[in-house]
C-alpha cells in the first residue's frame, strides 16, 4: 500500500514538471514579426525630442529651401480643394477612368514587391468636409494634342475609378481619434506639438523591434494640434488657378525600391517602395527617352512621373523578410491629387519638359530638418497641420500634403543635389532674384488606415519610419501643348 502511494505521487511530480515545461514554451513563442513591431504595443517613446525650427540654417545650396513645419497647424501659403470637384460638361477629364494596365515596361518580382501583400481598398469610413476650404472660380475645357497621341500601349482600365468626386462631406466628426494614443499599461500618451527629426528609442532587451521604430511619440490626437490657416485654402492673389492631372492611385501596382533621379543605375537604390502614378516605366534605369516612348496612367496624355514612399499597416504580417524593415501591409491611397497651382505674387511661366524634382528629406531624421517638407492633417481638420503621424477621429481619413518648390533658374532641368535648379518661393510668395515662377505641384494623398499608431512609412533602416521624412519625387514629361495649357489656367484663374 505504501509502495503504491509513492510511485502515484512520483507519478504526479513528473506530471507537474512536464506541463510547466509546456506552458513555458507556450508563454515563450515569439510573437508574429509585425504585430510585434506595432508600435502600439510598445510605450517606449524616443528620449530626445528635438523639433526642428523655423530659423534653422540651411545648406548653401539650399538657402531658398523653406525648412520643415512646426506641429502648430502653421501650413505653407495657399492651395486647393482636397478633390478639387469638377463639372462634367467644362471638365477637360471627366470622360474616361484613368489608365492602369497590368501589363508594363519593368513589371516583375522587384516592381510588384511580391513580399508585400496590397491593401485592396478598406471599407470607406467617411471623409468629412473641411468647411473652410475656398471653392476656385472658374472652369476651362482640354486643349486638343492631335501631335501627343497616348501610348498604344496604355489600355483603359474600367475597372478603376479616379479620384471619384470630392471626398469632403460636410461635418466635422467628433467622435474617438482612430488610435487611442494610450501606452501599453493603459495610460494616454500624451502627445507632442512638434516634431521629432533625431531618433533616439529606449530599447529593452526583451523588446527585438525596440528599435526599428516608428515610435508612440511619432503619433499625434490630429484635434490636440494648434490650428492655423487652412492647408487646402486657395490663393487670395497673384495666379491663381489650378490645374489636376488625373492619374489614377496605382491601381496597376507599379512599385519599386529604385529613384532615378537620386540613384539612376541603382537597383534598390532607394531601400524603401515606392508608389507610382503617371509614367509605366519608371525604373532605376529610367531616361528622358524611355520615359517619352513609355504610357501613362495621366490623361490627356501626361507622361510624367509622380512618386512617392508607400505606407504599410503595421498590424498584417507581409514583407517580413525584408532587410531594410519595411514589414507589413502596403496601404493603396483612396485618392491621389497631382495639382498643379500658381504664385501667389504673380504669373507662372512654363515648366521645361523633363525638369526633375524633389520635395522633402528621406533622411530628415538624422540630417536634420533643414529640407524636411512633411505635412500631415485629416479629412475635416486641413487647419491643423502636423509632421507627426495624424491620429484622426472616426470617419476621418489620414492625409500626406507634399508641396514642390517652384521658382526654377530657367537653364536646367536638374542640378547636383536636386535641388538648387528649382527652390521654394519666400514668405510672400515672390520667386528669389534669378528664379522665375512656374507651377507648383501639390501632391495630397489619401489613406484608410487601422486604428491606433500602426502605420508607417516605408523609409531608410536608420530614419526609424519618423513621419518628418516624408518626401516625394516628379519629373515632367507633359507634352508642350498640354504644359501651355496649364500656365493658361492657372494664369486666367481657371480650375482645370
Amino acid at each position: 500500500m505504501i509502495t503504491s502511494r509513492r510511485l502515484a505521487a512520483a507519478m504526479s511530480a513528473l506530471a507537474m514538471v512536464a506541463g510547466g515545461m509546456v506552458s513555458a514554451a507556450v508563454i515563450n513563442a515569439a510573437p508574429a514579426f509585425a504585430d510585434h513591431c506595432d508600435p502600439a504595443g510598445h510605450p517606449e517613446q524616443r528620449t530626445q525630442d528635438q523639433p526642428s525650427q523655423d530659423g534653422q540654417d540651411q545648406p548653401p545650396q539650399d538657402a531658398q529651401d523653406q525648412p520643415s513645419r512646426s506641429d502648430q497647424g502653421q501650413p505653407p501659403q495657399g492651395g486647393g480643394a482636397l478633390a478639387p470637384p469638377s463639372d462634367p460638361g467644362d471638365d477637360p477629364q471627366s470622360t474616361a477612368d484613368p489608365q492602369d494596365p497590368a501589363d508594363r515596361r519593368g513589371t516583375g518580382a522587384r516592381n510588384s514587391d511580391p513580399r508585400a501583400s496590397q491593401d485592396p481598398g478598406t471599407p470607406d469610413q467617411g471623409s468629412p468636409r473641411d468647411p473652410r476650404a475656398s471653392q476656385e472660380p472658374g472652369e476651362a475645357r482640354s486643349p486638343q494634342n492631335p501631335g501627343n497621341p497616348q501610348s498604344p500601349g496604355d489600355p483603359q482600365n474600367p475597372g478603376e475609378r479616379q479620384n471619384p468626386g470630392d471626398p469632403r462631406n460636410p461635418g466635422r466628426p467628433e467622435a474617438e481619434p482612430t488610435g487611442s494614443g494610450q501606452q501599453g499599461d493603459g495610460r494616454r500618451a500624451r502627445p507632442t506639438r512638434s516634431p521629432s527629426p533625431s531618433p533616439s528609442p529606449s530599447a529593452t532587451q526583451d523588446d527585438d523591434c525596440a528599435d526599428l521604430g516608428p515610435f508612440v511619440a511619432d503619433f499625434v490626437d490630429i484635434r490636440t494640434v494648434q490650428p492655423g490657416g487652412n492647408l487646402l485654402a486657395g490663393l487670395r492673389s497673384g495666379s491663381r488657378g489650378t490645374f489636376v492631372s488625373q492619374c489614377g492611385t496605382n491601381g496597376n501596382r507599379h512599385n519599386n525600391p529604385d529613384n532615378f533621379i537620386v540613384a539612376p543605375g541603382v537597383s534598390n537604390g532607394a531601400h524603401h517602395l515606392h508608389d507610382y502614378v503617371g509614367n509605366l516605366s519608371t525604373d532605376a534605369f529610367s531616361t528622358d527617352q524611355s520615359l517619352a516612348a513609355a504610357g501613362t496612367t495621366c490623361r490627356l496624355s501626361d507622361r510624367s512621373t509622380y512618386f512617392w514612399p508607400v505606407l504599410r499597416n503595421r498590424k498584417v504580417d507581409a514583407n517580413l523578410g525584408d532587410p531594410d524593415g519595411n514589414v507589413g501591409q502596403v496601404l493603396r491611397p483612396r485618392q491621389a491629387v497631382m495639382q498643379f497651382r500658381g504664385n501667389a505674387a504673380g504669373r507662372v511661366s512654363e515648366m521645361p519638359r523633363f525638369l526633375r524634382m524633389i520635395t522633402g528629406d528621406a533622411k530628415a531624421a538624422t540630417n536634420g530638418g533643414a529640407n524636411a517638407r512633411a505635412a500631415w492633417t485629416c479629412t475635416g481638420f486641413t487647419n491643423r497641420v502636423t509632421t507627426k503621424y495624424p491620429l484622426c477621429p472616426r470617419g476621418s481619413l489620414v492625409v500626406r500634403v507634399l508641396d514642390f518648390p517652384s521658382c526654377w533658374d530657367g537653364q536646367n532641368t536638374d542640378s547636383a543635389n536636386h535641388r538648387t535648379h528649382v527652390v521654394f518661393p519666400g514668405q510672400g510668395g515672390g520667386c528669389p532674384q534669378g528664379t522665375r515662377a512656374i507651377p507648383q505641384l501639390r501632391m495630397i494623398l489619401t489613406y484608410s488606415v487601422p486604428q491606433g499608431p500602426s502605420y508607417a512609412l516605408d523609409a531608410f533602416p536608420e530614419q526609424l519610419h519618423n513621419p518628418v521624412t516624408d518626401h516625394a519625387d516628379f519629373a515632367n514629361v507633359m507634352p508642350d501643348r498640354l504644359m501651355s495649357f496649364v500656365v493658361g489656367c492657372i494664369n486666367r484663374g481657371r480650375r482645370c
